[in-house]
């Protein structure tokens, strides 16, 4: 199982998309500085997960809420799931 997942920084307001099989592991690698895109905006919190069933599933999901980012439907996505309650990891 593979997970597509929105990190927002705690310190700045940016998000970073990505997708992993294990989300908590993923998430220590960025908040370490172990992820050369998002080590400048440490610590980073969870926001949104998705689960997916195949890896290529991931991936075209990933792509597909990147090309929301910064609009609309990107912050529609994070509203939803607000509302939903965030998955538990």
């Amino acid at each position: 199982m593979y997970y597509v997942y929105i990190l927002q920084s705690s310190t700045r307001k940016r998000f970073y998309i990505g997708f992993s099989e294990d989300v908590a592991k993923r998430l220590k690698q960025h908040n370490a500085g172990r992820v050369r895109s998002t080590s400048p905006y440490v610590p980073w919190a969870i926001v949104y997960t998705e689960e997916c069933s195949t890896r290529d599933m991931a991936r075209y999901r990933e792509k597909q809420i990147k090309s929301y980012k910064g609009g609309e439907a990107f912050y529609r996505l994070l509203e939803y799931r607000s509302r939903l309650g965030r998955d538990k990891l």
